[in-house]
C-alpha cells in the first residue's frame, strides 16, 4: 500500500508516537510524508519516506495530486482542528480529493490506530 502521512504542528508528536508504535506495520508499505514531518518520523524510526514539500509551502497540494491521479491507498493526516491555518483550502481539498477517491482517510489519533491495527491483522482498504 502507499500510505501517507501528514500532521499539524501541533499533532507531530503524536504522529510520531503512532509511526514508533506501528512501525512494522509501516515498513512494509510505501511511505509519502509532507516536509517536515516525514523528517522528524524518519529520524525518530528509521523508516524509509518519500518527502514532499512541507505543508504550508505546497506539501499538502503534492499529496493532493498523487490521491487525484490514483496514487494513495491510505492518508494518516493529524489536523490540528483548534488552530488556524494558512493554507487551510489546501487542507479542505485533500479532505475533498480523499472522499471523492474513496480513500481512507484518518485525521486523529483514534482514527488512525483503528487503520493501522485492521493493517496489523492483515485486513487492507484499498
Amino acid at each position: 500500500m502507499k500510505i501517507a502521512l501528514i500532521a499539524h504542528d501541533k499533532k507531530k508528536n503524536e504522529i510520531i508516537e503512532l509511526a514508533k508504535q506501528y512501525q512494522e506495520v509501516l515498513a512494509n508499505h510505501e511511505l509519502y510524508a509532507t516536509g517536515t514531518t516525514g523528517t522528524l518520523i524518519m529520524g525518530e524510526t528509521g523508516l524509509s519516506i518519500h518527502r514532499m514539500k512541507s505543508g504550508p509551502l505546497g506539501g499538502d497540494q503534492q499529496i493532493g495530486a498523487m490521491l487525484a491521479e490514483g496514487k494513495l491507498d491510505l492518508i494518516i493526516f493529524l489536523r490540528d482542528p483548534l488552530t488556524a491555518q494558512p493554507h487551510e483550502p489546501d487542507v479542505s481539498a485533500l479532505l475533498r480529493l480523499g472522499d471523492v477517491q474513496c480513500i481512507p482517510l484518518a485525521t486523529n489519533k483514534s482514527s488512525a490506530t483503528v487503520m493501522l491495527e485492521a493493517m496489523k491483522s492483515g485486513i487492507y482498504f484499498a
